[in-house]
């Protein structure tokens, strides 16, 4: 009996370390706190630092959620503290050279994380609610990227990145990045030139193909009372012996 009620707690434990290991709630609500940070707040000096240690707590949970190897985790959280040191050493140089730095190592990061996820996603066997939310932080996240990759441009060109806005700040590139992404297409802010008119191509091909294939896909294919039919079926199964 006790070596009984022993396997059913270590079934228990098992059971509740895979929930949290496929913790994709936590890595979207992360990326949504990111998102208003890049939002709010500009990405120079030390609003910059706040924006990176957001961006690598993003990356390293998404690493851990998506089962990827320890070897990897722990160098995202090496990587991450290089990219927090390289923002606070441009917030108080002013140089944009370490920021741009950082930057770049935060795009290859996020990128990593996210393909890490949706690898999960898209091997995982059955599709649940952990699933479709981890498809949507990489689609929510993918706004993100591009507006660092925009806000690196501008730092970089000599001309500024959009037509008639000689100084943008954080927000307008967000709003560019996720209006872009869902082909809204406002027409308020365009960009002066290339490389940003290539990018922003991209970045709708790329939104409009992640959002209709694989986003719709998961989502005709969740059956969301499945898992708690299938438990309901479970505990009957365990509980009519013990009656008979």
């Amino acid at each position: 009996m006790d070596r009984a009620d022993s396997a059913g707690g270590r079934e228990r434990w098992l059971q509740r370390a895979e929930r949290v290991s496929d913790a994709f709630g936590l890595v979207l609500v992360l990326v949504l706190v990111t998102y208003v940070l890049t939002s709010l707040l500009s990405n120079r000096g030390w609003s910059a630092v706040v924006l990176t240690l957001a961006t690598s707590a993003t990356s390293v949970v998404s690493l851990t959620s998506a089962h990827a190897s320890a070897r990897l985790v722990r160098a995202a959280l090496w990587l991450s503290a290089l990219t927090i040191l390289l923002a606070a050493i441009a917030a108080i140089s002013g140089a944009h050279t370490w920021l741009n730095l950082a930057s770049a190592v935060q795009i290859g990061l996020l990128t990593v994380a996210m393909a890490a996820v949706l690898r999960r996603v898209v091997t995982t066997a059955e599709v649940g609610s952990r699933t479709i939310l981890g498809a949507l932080s990489v689609y929510t996240v993918l706004g993100i990227l591009f507006t660092f990759l925009y806000g690196t441009i501008e730092r970089i060109q000599d001309a500024p990145f959009f037509e008639g806005v000689p100084h943008p700040a954080g927000s307008d590139f967000l709003f560019f990045s996720y209006t872009t992404l869902t082909t809204t297409g406002y027409g308020n802010l365009v960009p002066g030139g290339q490389p940003g008119r290539m990018i922003a191509g991209l970045e709708m091909m790329i939104g409009q193909i992640f959002l209709v294939t694989l986003v719709a896909g998961l989502v005709s294919l969740w059956r969301p009372g499945e898992a708690l039919r299938q438990r309901a079926e479970k505990r009957t199964s365990k509980s009519a012996p013990s009656q008979s």
